[in-house]
């Protein structure tokens, strides 16, 4: 015998299944949570490493190539040309970067100080240097009189998990003078940055500029940078519109299921509307159910 029922005559979107909140399961995902967002900061370091390593043999080569010597004084302006060429929306390939990663090698190799040899000696750059955002970086560099004072500031901070704001602030109020010798110690065990320093390094805009999304993205891709955006995107839709999910089982009439990329819901209209996302990105297609 048949039995009616109007979600089986009718599309409809599967519910979860009966969940108790508990306090183990609670303790589960802010483990997992933890877990997590230290993976995060983890990649966001090796990124940030990995740019900075770049910047550093960028300035490597121009300084030990004497590039402007060489070529005339506007290759760097040229180099800028060629690299954000071939590498379209890369902000970080500007020419004012590619001055900055001069000075930056040239800054702390170019002394005769033993602290200089000591810290470069393999002319590669210290690992240290990998825990501090290039914009950080920057701001040392342009503001330190000598090394000292420049290791001193990179040492707190990565210590003090600061802020690029919180960095700034600290210089303006003269901290080096008012402490004294830096600690130049770059031998310790790395630590892990938390708070703010963590915050920076993981939407430092040149790490996303490192990894700017390029053609060909394909849909999967698409639906992330479209989820990351989700306000805006509303916005663009107009209106009455909700985002309930992405990926959500669509139950058809006869039992056929299908996974819509995203899923809204049009509180005027009181009806979903689902968005299938194409590979090629250039075309949508839009369900209501």
């Amino acid at each position: 015998m048949k039995t009616s029922n109007k979600e089986e005559e009718e599309p409809h979107f599967v519910k979860r299944d009966k969940f108790a909140i508990t306090a183990e399961y609670k303790q589960w995902f802010a483990d997992i949570k933890s877990r997590l967002r230290n993976s995060q900061i983890k990649a966001a370091i090796k990124v940030n490493s990995t740019l900075l390593e770049f910047y550093w043999s960028l300035g490597r080569d121009i300084v030990k190539m004497k590039a402007e010597q060489a070529w005339g004084s506007g290759v760097l302006q040229q180099l800028s040309f060629d690299l954000r060429d071939e590498f379209p929306g890369m902000k970080g390939l500007s020419y004012t970067n590619l001055r900055y990663a001069a000075q930056w090698f040239r800054f702390y190799t170019s002394d005769d100080e033993s602290i200089c040899q000591q810290l470069v000696g393999e002319l590669s750059m210290p690992q240290k240097f990998a825990l501090v955002p290039w914009g950080h970086h920057i701001e040392i560099m342009a503001k330190s009189k000598t090394v000292d004072e420049a290791l001193f500031y990179i040492n707190e901070v990565i210590a003090g998990n600061w802020s690029r704001a919180t960095l700034m602030n600290m210089q303006k109020a003269s901290l080096y003078e008012k402490r004294g010798k830096a600690q130049t110690n770059f031998n310790d065990k790395l630590p892990q940055p938390q708070d703010e320093l963590a915050q920076e390094i993981l939407k430092d805009p040149y790490n996303f500029d490192f990894l700017t999304l390029r053609k060909p993205y394909n849909e999967h891709m698409l639906e992330e940078a479209l989820e990351h955006n989700i306000r805006r995107f509303l916005l663009e839709l107009g209106t009455g519109f909700a985002y309930v999910g992405s990926q959500m089982e669509l139950r058809m009439p006869g039992g056929t299921s299908y996974f819509p990329d995203m899923v809204f819901y049009h509180t005027k209209l009181k009806c979903y509307v689902v968005l299938e996302l194409l590979c090629c990105a250039q075309h949508n297609n839009s369900y209501v159910a």
